[in-house]
This record gives C-alpha cells, sequence and structure tokens, in this order.
C-alpha cells in the first residue's frame, strides 16, 4: 500500500484525535493527562493554520495513518523563525515509513516559509524518536531533567534541532 501525504482538512480531525488520545493515555510522547474532545482539537488545529502553519496528514488508501505539523517555538517575537514540530502515526501503523514522509515535508515547508531552525522536544525514554530524528539531521541540543510528570515518575525533555 502507498502512503501519500497531502494537507490537513477538518474531516481528518476525528482520526488525528484518535491517535492523539492514544498517545496521552499510552505513552510519554504527550505530557497530558486527560484526553481531548474532538471540539478541542479542532480548536488547536485550527490556532495553527490561522497563524499560517501547516498541519499534513499520511493516508493509506484514503485513511488517515499519521500527521504533522509544525507552529511557534516560543511565543516571542525574536523566535518567529524557529518553530517546534510534531510527528505522529496510528500505532497500527508504525514501521511503514509513514514518519520519514512526514518528516520529510515539513521540513520542505518550513524551507520555503524561509524558517531558520526546527525543534522537536522529544521524551528521552523515546530512544526510537531520538535517533529517527537524528537520521534528519536533527542534533541533540538539550536536556532538561524533571520537566514533565506522568504515569507515577518524573520525565526528562531532550531537545533536538535541525538547521533549515
Amino acid at each position: 500500500m502507498e502512503i501519500k501525504i497531502r494537507p490537513y482538512n477538518v474531516e481528518d480531525a476525528t482520526a488525528i484525535l484518535e491517535i492523539i488520545n492514544y498517545n496521552i493515555l499510552n505513552s510519554t510522547a504527550l505530557y497530558d493527562y486527560k484526553i481531548r474532545t474532538l471540539e478541542n482539537q479542532i480548536a488547536i488545529l485550527d490556532e495553527k493554520l490561522k497563524k499560517g502553519f501547516p498541519i499534513i496528514v499520511a493516508t493509506e488508501n484514503e485513511i488517515v495513518v499519521g500527521f504533522g505539523f509544525y507552529s511557534e517555538f516560543r511565543f516571542r517575537e525574536a523566535y518567529k523563525f524557529t518553530v517546534e514540530h510534531s510527528v505522529y502515526a496510528h500505532q497500527n501503523h508504525t514501521g511503514k515509513g509513514i514518519g520519514k514522509l512526514l518528516i520529510e515535508e515539513l521540513i520542505v515547508l518550513a524551507q520555503q516559509q524561509n524558517l531558520h531552525t526546527m525543534i522537536g522536544v522529544i521524551d528521552a525514554e523515546n530512544v526510537k524518536s531520538i535517533e529517527f530524528h537524528q537520521q534528519f539531521g536533527f542534533e541533540i541540543v538539550g536536556k532538561i531533567q524533571d520537566s514533565g510528570f506522568k504515569f507515577d515518575r518524573w520525565l526528562h525533555s531532550v531537545f533536538v534541532q535541525k538547521m533549515l
């Protein structure tokens, strides 16, 4: 089956919500505690689009199997050339190259928007994600100890960066 990348549309929000909520409940990929509602997820995505940031989805047989986006890294004006990204694949579709296609497209889109650098914030336990990012030229630039608390333990955030 061929994985295709296309821009997000609001009809994709339910599939994105399923991926997000799975990760909230079962992983440290998101430091959220409570699952999101569809309305909340649509509002989050709409806010990114209103600010001019892209959201893309990966589909297989017209079914959303992953998504990615980037948005502001911080809210001060001097950070306007730096973005933080997120890439997720549906838990039943990992290992198909979805993440690769999404991150490659996000990098191209960021370059087209004349952005300077892309940041990822990854839980330190997620070694696969750290190694995945390194394959695309991201470098580990820092680690914040005990930056999150989830599943009754302290979590550490690893910052990766790619100069665009």
